[in-house]
């Protein structure tokens, strides 16, 4: 018998634009809010089964209803997080994180990120995600 792959993290709810997200990038001006604002249109962009929710205080992407990304601001960085990002390659270096499947990336006002790198990931982040959901 082959073992099968673990189940996936599915959340009920998600919806094509949640109007508490919009709330939540309203609430957070200023440079955090901003980047926190483009990595989240980025993963907006990702395709048209992408919809959204505002999961434990952040807003999150999903691919139908499993989620695959999200952002949260802190007082002095945003983080963009990979549900599943200890499966994504990272050949810029850019995921930080011991977890079993979570990954984040910290970014930082004032301090340059790698933009090609970190749409990489999102869209690699995506494509994982809806993979495991059409294909098992």
């Amino acid at each position: 018998m082959t073992p099968s792959k673990p189940a996936f993290l599915r959340f009920n709810g998600a919806v094509e634009h949640d109007p508490a997200i919009a709330a939540w990038l309203r609430e957070h001006p200023g440079e955090l809010g901003e980047i926190a604002r483009h990595s989240f249109e980025a993963m907006r962009a990702c395709g048209d089964e992408v919809r959204e929710l505002l999961h434990d205080g952040c807003p999150v992407v999903c691919f139908g209803d499993a989620p695959f990304a999200y952002v949260n601001a802190f007082t002095a960085r945003v983080n963009v997080g990979f549900f599943r990002g200890a499966a994504l390659r990272d050949p810029a270096r850019m995921l930080e994180g011991a977890g079993k499947f979570m990954r984040h990336v910290k970014l930082r006002p004032g301090k340059a990120a790698n933009e090609a790198a970190l749409h990489a990931l999102i869209d690699a982040a995506y494509l994982h995600i809806r993979d495991r959901v059409e294909n098992g």
